[in-house]
């Protein structure tokens, strides 16, 4: 097996809001649940917080927050402020874009990589996100980044269709089209607040055949991302994940760790797993 690459991005590699916890959308997973937990920076101060982050021993940053009606998240708003931020400093960035269209690739060509939800179901798009978007849609956006040579990592979240677990094969099959060098996997987390709430999360093994699948198919680098239940949930998962072959798994617990050293050869990086 290749070198397992373990990430741990919280110590060098803060997530950033630039919406604040404002999202358009209302997603059921989500709920805007998960941009309280990032860093809440406006405009104005982007340039000098990001000087101050390198200053500390910072590596890098996710630039994320939430969708406006454009179903984008405006990061087109700030690229003066990004084209600034390579120039000034060596921080690395991934950008998380929602639907970009052509005239986004000006300021994308500075980031360094660009996470990007995929959905290979249009049911599941509808009843999750809410939004009038189809798979091809997503597609597109797959095709104008890998076209013009951007660095794009797909993240797919398994039993992201309230715990149902189907739709994720299609989906990596639709993925190996295209040159993409990193493919993240994540897993639902049923989250408080959200219309999830209640649902089941996806079992071990039945999450674990979708690692097993996209391992087999896709040649590039597979990555366990960030977002996956925590406990004996992860300890199990983790340990499967590894045992299958994955190249890339971010916070995993202590102990797998310990275990993981074992069993491959490790390497412990403080940035995003998509870097």
């Amino acid at each position: 097996m290749r070198k397992l690459k373990i990430y741990i991005p919280g110590i060098k590699f803060p997530s950033i809001s630039l919406t604040g916890t404002y999202c358009s959308l209302n997603c059921a997973h989500c709920g805007k649940h998960y941009l309280e937990g990032m860093r809440h920076v406006k405009k104005a101060n982007l340039v000098d917080y990001c000087r101050s982050l390198e200053e500390q021993g910072y590596t890098g940053c996710l630039l994320s927050g939430g969708m406006d009606k454009r179903l984008k998240v405006p990061l087109d708003k700030y690229a003066e402020e990004i084209k600034q931020i390579k120039r000034e400093t060596n921080l690395k960035i991934n950008a998380h874009v929602g639907f970009i269209s052509e005239e986004d690739l000006e300021w994308i060509k500075y980031v360094d990589a660009v996470s990007l939800d995929f959905v290979g179901s249009d049911d599941v798009i509808k009843r999750v996100y809410k939004i009038d978007k189809k798979v091809e849609d997503y597609l597109r956006i797959v095709e104008l980044l890998t076209g013009a040579g951007v660095k794009v990592a797909p993240h797919i979240t398994i039993g992201l269709d309230f715990g149902k677990v189907w739709w994720e094969y299609d989906a990596i099959d639709m993925l190996l089209r295209y040159p993409i060098d990193v493919l993240v996997l994540d897993v639902l987390i049923p989250t408080k607040g959200t219309e999830m709430e209640h649902v089941k999360k996806p079992g071990v093994e039945e999450s674990l055949k979708v690692v097993r699948y996209a391992r087999a198919k896709f040649s590039g680098e597979l990555s366990i991302g960030c977002m996956r239940p925590l406990g004996k949930w992860r300890l199990d998962f983790d340990r499967g994940a590894i045992l299958l072959g994955v190249d890339r798994i971010t916070n995993p617990p202590r102990k797998i760790i310990e275990w993981a050293k074992e069993v491959r050869d490790v390497e412990i990086l403080y940035e995003c797993c998509v870097m």
